[in-house]
């Protein structure tokens, strides 16, 4: 059976969760704890040496980076439910899409949330503590960002990354004006990638995607939420209820 293991059903850990629920595949979730920083224990850098999730394992096979897994289940486990264009032109819309949310929206988001969150997670550690488990992190750049979040991002840079959200959000909302879904005629992987960065923003960033301002982006997302899949995900996939899922 395959494993996945992952946060559990948000940012870039949802893609291939909810990919996997969408699709029907039996699987194995396994959640991690952020806040213990599971992710950066031996056990869990012997599957991903990067100390990433979500990883895939499919036997001997690892597969990581989120986009990268949901691909990797359209090609090795096809499906009544097919989340991927059949004509090439279609694919490649879909992966613009996923590309821009990968290396654009994504990264935006990703900064404030640590911002918010993320950094008071090692807030009340003393200063040797902390270099303890930053020593564990085998990527420099997210040594970097624990950093960074700890001690605070600099004002200019959280400015900046608020400008690209109302960017992207104001992106999604003119093109979903005109769209059922991100790609014609299709809900595919490319909805559910954006998805799950967008879920939940009319909370966390209500001045910027609510039905007044954004009217279009808040009908696709609630129409995913909406799906059975999607309900499915958020039913089983919680921190205490872990194994086999169908």
């Amino acid at each position: 059976m395959l494993k996945l293991y992952s946060f559990g059903p948000a940012a870039n850990s949802m893609k291939p969760l909810l990919t996997l629920f969408e699709k029907g595949v039996p699987f194995e979730a396994n959640r991690l704890d952020p806040a213990k920083m599971e992710h950066h224990s031996d056990w869990f850098k012997a599957i991903n040496p990067r100390g990433q999730v979500p990883a895939l394992v499919d036997g001997d096979k690892v597969v990581t980076e989120s986009t990268v897994i949901c691909e990797y289940l359209e090609d090795e486990y096809p499906t009544e439910v097919v989340l991927r264009p059949a004509d090439s032109f279609g694919r490649a819309q879909m992966r613009v899409w996923t590309k821009w949310v990968d290396e654009y929206f994504c990264w935006c988001v990703s900064t404030i949330g640590w911002h918010r969150y993320v950094g008071k997670m090692v807030q009340n550690l003393s200063d040797a503590e902390f270099e303890e488990k930053v020593k564990a992190i085998p990527v420099v750049e997210q040594q970097i960002k624990w950093r960074r979040a700890r001690e605070g991002f600099p004002q200019d840079m959280l400015d900046e990354e608020m400008r690209k959200i109302a960017y992207s959000v104001r992106r999604l909302d003119d093109h979903l004006a005109d769209h059922e879904w991100l790609v014609e005629g299709q809900y595919t992987l490319a909805d559910i990638c954006n998805f799950a960065i967008a879920n939940g923003m009319q909370i966390g960033f209500a001045d910027l995607v609510n039905k007044e301002e954004t009217p279009h982006l808040v009908r696709w997302i609630d129409q995913i939420a909406a799906r059975p899949a999607v309900k499915t995900m958020y039913e089983r996939v919680e921190l205490e209820n872990l194994g086999a899922r169908r």
